[in-house]
């Protein structure tokens, strides 16, 4: 197996025995987590990774057509799993990898004791009338071919949208330069396996507990997309936390670290 560590920007921190994986958005990595993360220091092995193409991955890895679904980037979570021999493990996971370690879990559930699912989306597509993933294919369409167009203006229209209205200019700024910092073949790869795919059977299909956390106004995963995969995710609790936009580890991270310790007290 090639050296994982090096391969997924792999950081391992913390006090405690219970390994607690972190897993970034798409067009984010691992320094998203630096508000959030350092809260479980105290009581959990801390595992920070960069999937395959983002952060400071070894992109010399990166292979195309593996990437080319969302079971690709799954295979990097399994993969540190096996290298660190985790057990027992935690996988927090924002937006699309909540679909990527439902998928993980379903491979191999040996690996894994619960899933936070921080505003999670298993399918950004409308499939009227049961369900609204919130984008007709129209849309996803014309932003996909954005990104091939004008690179840096896709990146700057898609960043305040994800992170929010009441962002501040910093934090809309800094995700606009992870988007932008991200190879454009590797992030829009990403982009199509993210926004046109459809997960919903896998989270019916789960068998591991999950938390999903809700913001209460998300342009990206409305409140009816939580509710929708909390209604159909076997052994799953729905907290819906009063923040604002798509990203709640960093604008919210507060009382989103405190949803998911009050979870996992509970559970």
């Amino acid at each position: 197996m090639a050296n994982i560590t090096k391969r997924n920007n792999v950081v391992v921190q913390g006090k405690g025995d219970q390994p607690i994986l972190f897993a970034h958005g798409f067009g984010c990595d691992q320094n998203m987590w630096r508000f959030m993360a350092p809260d479980f220091l105290e009581n959990y092995k801390v595992v920070l990774f960069d999937y395959m193409g983002s952060g400071k991955s070894d992109i010399t890895e990166y292979d195309p057509k593996k990437y080319e679904s969302l079971e690709g980037y799954a295979e990097d979570i399994l993969d540190i799993c096996e290298d660190l021999k985790l057990k027992n493990t935690i996988v927090v996971g924002h937006s699309v990898s909540a679909s990527i370690a439902t998928l993980a879990s379903l491979k191999e559930p040996c690996y894994f004791s619960s899933l936070i699912h921080i505003t999670p989306s298993p399918c950004f597509l409308n499939d009227p009338p049961d369900y609204m993933g919130g984008f007709e294919y129209s849309d996803l369409e014309e932003l996909l071919d954005l990104m091939d167009k004008n690179y840096i203006g896709w990146a700057e229209y898609l960043s305040p949208i994800v992170i929010g209205g009441q962002a501040s200019e910093l934090l809309k700024g800094e995700l606009s330069d992870s988007f932008c910092s991200t190879d454009p073949l590797i992030a829009k790869n990403f982009a199509k396996a993210t926004f046109l795919s459809d997960h919903r059977e896998s989270f019916s299909k789960s068998t591991t507990p999950s938390l999903i956390i809700q913001s209460k106004i998300d342009a990206l995963a409305s409140l009816e997309v939580g509710e929708f995969l909390h209604k159909t995710t076997p052994h799953s609790t729905l907290t819906i936390i009063d923040s604002e936009g798509h990203c709640p580890h960093m604008t919210h991270p507060t009382i989103t670290s405190k949803a998911v310790k009050q979870y996992l007290l509970n559970d």
